[in-house]
Order: structure tokens, then C-alpha cells, then sequence
């Protein structure tokens, strides 16, 4: 009885003692699974902060009001743009443009906009001073086609130039190659889609663009540019465009295009200049008919930015998409001033009036903004 007794009391003040290693037993379990899924999550964290930091969002968007003197007066969000750009690796990276014109598209007298894939395209680092470009990009061509966000030009509307002669905003599909040749000077070459015009543009480049859509693909074209940016605040360049038959094949009234471009952009204390030339050379007898076999166009832009925030112009353009014969160009002189309350946001007000072929005179307002 006595044994029994001893054995019952032994039992249990080793009870607690028991129940206590248990327990913290259980709750160094508890902890190492807690210190794993903790870890996992962090794991998770990293690989997407990982993943969104090597994607990027941007935009730019611009309003237009205009008061025509010949013309009725208009408002218009023309251009609500995204961009989504994505590194893959050191050496492999991808960019992209999409844009929404006129605020709203689709059927219907009221829906005037246009949703438009301008870039797509991948570009692979394979040196220091090459890379190459494949998909869909902006021609390497003008001033304002590659770089074309609102608070980086003057006027509220695009110049004349380079939207009738040069058709900017414009973009093909193909592959080229960039590279530098020397400290402050590089090259562009490029393979890609081309124009396809008739009879029923007028051969007019703005109205041939196919905007890679389905667009037939009969006849490729070629571009090259020289560009020099040796002096600090000066660019200097030259573009070649080639193509064999303009048609795409569809017909016998136009033959081969080649356009050709230069310009220069100067910028040193609050002072501007920017000066392009560009033109087209036809074959065919289409375009030689209504005088479209030349089409040219150039324009003369001083500008003066003081404060850091106000800036001045004054702009003189012409063109002519049928300088093959007598029809008068298009002439316009712009005057106008842009206020940055921030380098990224620009307010517009600009004057234009028109002669010769033109008639219209205008004041505009604008607002734009890039991010």
C-alpha cells in the first residue's frame, strides 16, 4: 500500500513538470513554423518587388482649345497616351506605346477618336555601343517623332512640317540597329513596313501610313540616320528613306519613294533654335501628274526660355505636297509662350495665321502633362 501510494505521488508531481515540457515543446513548434511561413512570405515579397521594379508606367496627355477665325471653335482631348516598359535582363527590355486620340473612340458620327498601338517592341543590348531594335517603333526621322510629349515642344498644335511632309506621329514594324561610331555620333538602320498610297491620298505620306493594321507588306522600306550631339546643347541630323514601290504592289501609277531630311536643334542659356528641311522625291506618272512627284516642306523656330519656367516663340513653316507644279505652298507663322510650373506640366497659348494656299487663323490653348 505504502509502494502504491509513494508511486501515485510520484506520478504526479512529475504531472506538471511533464506538462510543461510539452508545452514548450508545442510552442518552439509553433514558432519554427511561424519563422517559415514568415520567411516564405518575405521570399514572395522580394521576388515582387523584384518583378514590379523592373516595370514601369508612364504617360503624357494634352487638351486643345482652339478659337478659329474661318473655322468653327473646338475643344479636344487629342491624345491620352500609357506607356509600359518591362527589363527583362541587363541586356533585354521592352517598351510600349498606347494612345487614345479625340477622347473617345468607336462607331458613330460622335465617337471621332482612334485607339492606336504606336510601340511595341523589344530591344537587346548586345554591346556597350550597339543595340538592336525589333517590333513596332518610331522611325528614326524629324525632330518631334521620337520625342514628342507636350511639354517638349512650343505651340499647342505639332508643326506642319512634320505632320504633312514628315507624317509624325509614325511608326512601322521591323528590325534595325542603333549604334555609336564615335564619341557624340551615332547611326540608325532599319528594315521595315512601308507606305502604301494612290490616286485617292493624292500620294500624300500622312494619308499612306497603314499603321501596321493588316497592312500589306509587298514592299519594304529602308531608313537610315546620322545624328551628331558632339557640342553640349546642339544636335545635328540626317535621315534617308527608301522605298521601291510605294503601291505595295496594288498598281503601275507610282513607282519608288525617297525621302530625305536634316535638321538642327541648338539650345544654350534660355536660348532655342530648331530648323528642319524635308522632302519627297516620286516616281510614276500618278504622282508626277498633279504635281506630288516633290513634295517638300521646312520650317525656322527661335525660341527664349527665362525664369526657368517661361518660354517664348516664334515659328515660320511652309510645305507643299504638290510642289511638283504651280499650286502655291502652305505657309504659317506661329507666335506663342509656354509656362512649366513644373518641368513635366506645360500650359500653352499661341497665335497662327496662315497664308498663301492656308487661310485660317487661330488662338490656341493647351495643357499638357508627362509622367
Amino acid at each position: 500500500m505504502k509502494t502504491k501510494t509513494k508511486t501515485i505521488l510520484i506520478a504526479g508531481l512529475c504531472s506538471p513538470l511533464s506538462l510543461a515540457f510539452a508545452s514548450e515543446a508545442e510552442l518552439n513548434a509553433r514558432i519554427d513554423t511561424l519563422e517559415e511561413q514568415l520567411n516564405a512570405t518575405a521570399e514572395m515579397i522580394d521576388s515582387l518587388d523584384t518583378a514590379t521594379s523592373n516595370t514601369h508606367l508612364g504617360g503624357y496627355g494634352e487638351l486643345h482649345y482652339s478659337k478659329n477665325k474661318n473655322a468653327n471653335d473646338e475643344i479636344d482631348f487629342h491624345r491620352f497616351v500609357l506607356f509600359v516598359s518591362h527589363q527583362f535582363s541587363d541586356t533585354i527590355s521592352f517598351h510600349s506605346e498606347l494612345e487614345l486620340e479625340h477622347s473617345i473612340a468607336g462607331n458613330g458620327d460622335d465617337k471621332k477618336g482612334e485607339i492606336e498601338l504606336e510601340q511595341a517592341y523589344i530591344d537587346i543590348k548586345v554591346k556597350d555601343n550597339l543595340l538592336v531594335r525589333s517590333g513596332l517603333f518610331l522611325l528614326p526621322v524629324g525632330i518631334i517623332n521620337e520625342t514628342h510629349e507636350p511639354n517638349t515642344f512650343y505651340g499647342v498644335e505639332r508643326n506642319l512640317v512634320e505632320t504633312n511632309i514628315i507624317p509624325a506621329t509614325w511608326w512601322e514594324g521591323g528590325i534595325g540597329v542603333s549604334g555609336i561610331i564615335s564619341q557624340g555620333l551615332s547611326y540608325d538602320v532599319y528594315a521595315h513596313s512601308g507606305l502604301k498610297t494612290s490616286t485617292e491620298n493624292a500620294y500624300q505620306p500622312r494619308k499612306s501610313r497603314q499603321k501596321v493594321g493588316e497592312a500589306p507588306a509587298n514592299d519594304f522600306a529602308y531608313t537610315g540616320r546620322i545624328k551628331y550631339t558632339g557640342i553640349p546643347g546642339l544636335e545635328v541630323a540626317g535621315t534617308l528613306q527608301y522605298q521601291t514601290d510605294l503601291t505595295q504592289s496594288a498598281g503601275t501609277s507610282a513607282g519608288s519613294a525617297i525621302l530625305y531630311e536634316g535638321h538642327v536643334v541648338y539650345n544654350k542659356a534660355g536660348f532655342g533654335l530648331r530648323a528642319l528641311y524635308a522632302g519627297w522625291s516620286l516616281s510614276g506618272d500618278g504622282p508626277k501628274n498633279i504635281g506630288a512627284d516633290k513634295q517638300n516642306g521646312w520650317y525656322l523656330e527661335p525660341s527664349y526660355k527665362f525664369m526657368g519656367k517661361y518660354g517664348v516663340f516664334a515659328r515660320y513653316s511652309s510645305y507643299n505636297n504638290k510642289a511638283g507644279s504651280d499650286a502655291e505652298a502652305t505657309t504659317q507663322t506661329d507666335v506663342g509662350i509656354n509656362y512649366w510650373p513644373h518641368p513635366n506640366v506645360v500650359f500653352k497659348a499661341d497665335y497662327i495665321k496662315q497664308g498663301n494656299a492656308g487661310s485660317n487663323e487661330a488662338v490656341n490653348l493647351g495643357i499638357g502633362y508627362q509622367f
